[in-house]
């Protein structure tokens, strides 16, 4: 026995909801912009330099009170959250500002001194380090403190990884339109770069709504909204295409409908089954990837939604016509032949 979410004899008026669903997209699409530019989002150490602390202590401690004392030794907005085990604690802190001049004195000292750094003065950075480190050490005992990793990622490096982190979004979405120009007609290559920025965007914005951390993970995740959402639309655009050469006279909205009901199903058991690893990946993942779960799983939904309302709709606005997909020349001699 087949297990069908949808019946076969389906039919929904999608397209006849296109207005609805225009407005629902702008507001969306126009909240994530304005979001974006007044919230902002938070970026993460990945993005803005800093260090990571990863490490163990004796007892479960309570993070919130925890939390606060590190908040309080002046060294801007510390990030602490459990990894993993209750008694796994992961420790961000932000990049700390340092004087140009006091800089270039601190690495003219390292360059004499090239064997060994004894001597010259430590970074805000390493302070930074040492401070939370006493701090664990005071609460928890010496010797119950277990520091397993500490990264550093520079400001410079943070800026760099924003600009790529940009581009690859941008060419991505490049990349997709000349794919589906290729593979369809232009006006299918439109319509599916709006659904695909409009997924973007609205991922975005729901990360400048939440003010969860925004990193490198949350790009790939972006991207690969974008190769799921754009794998949903092109299904969808094969049998719009294969409906224009079928049914000759039906009018395009029709049409449209036709297509994406019969195409329901489909997307409809894809959305879940890729949703059920999701959820799975949520509860037992941990936090370190959390934010990349959260983006799928709010990507999945706003893409799944656009494959459907946005996709399609937008064709009705492009002009696109059976002769643009049916070379009927072709078929007529076919028919002839025939």
């Amino acid at each position: 026995m087949k297990l069908k979410l949808v019946p076969d004899d389906t039919n929904i008026n999608f397209v006849g909801m296109r207005f609805v669903a225009f407005i629902f997209s702008v507001l969306v699409v126009a909240g994530s912009l304005f979001l974006v530019t007044t919230k902002g989002l938070n970026f993460g150490i990945d993005f803005t330099g800093g260090t990571v602390i990863e490490v163990r202590v004796s007892d479960t401690p309570d993070t919130g009170a925890l939390r606060t004392e590190l908040n309080e030794l002046d060294l801007g907005g510390v990030s602490l959250q459990e990894f993993g085990e209750p008694n796994d604690l992961m420790i961000r802190l932000p990049q700390q500002p340092e004087a140009e001049e006091a800089r270039q004195e601190r690495m003219a000292c390292l360059a004499d001194h090239s064997q060994s750094s004894d001597g010259c003065p430590k970074s805000p950075q390493q302070l930074a380090i040492e401070k939370v480190s006493s701090a664990l050490d005071a609460k928890f005992g010496e010797g119950n403190v277990e520091y397993r990793r500490t990264e550093y990622v520079g400001p410079q490096v943070g800026e760099e990884l924003k600009k790529a982190g940009g581009l690859a979004i941008l060419w991505s979405l490049v990349g997709i339109l000349a794919y589906i120009w290729f593979r369809f007609e232009w006006q299918f290559g439109v319509a599916a770069i709006v659904a695909l920025a409009h997924d973007a965007v609205a991922t975005i914005g729901f990360f400048a709504l939440t003010q969860m951390q925004f990193d490198l993970s949350t790009v790939a995740a972006v991207l690969m909204i974008a190769g799921y959402s754009i794998n949903d639309t092109v299904v969808v655009f094969d049998r719009v295409r294969e409906n224009m050469r079928k049914y000759k006279k039906k009018p395009l909205p029709e049409l449209f409908n036709l297509s994406v009901n019969q195409m329901l199903s489909r997307t409809l058991m894809t959305s879940l089954t890729t949703l059920l690893a999701l959820f799975a990946l949520y509860i037992f993942g941990g936090e370190v990837i959390r934010g990349f779960v959260d983006a799928l799983i709010f990507g999945i939904a706003i893409g799944t939604y656009s494959s459907i309302f946005v996709a399609s709709p937008v064709l009705i606005y492009l002009n696109v016509r059976r002769s643009d997909v049916v070379d009927e020349s072709t078929e007529e001699a076919a028919e002839q032949a025939g």
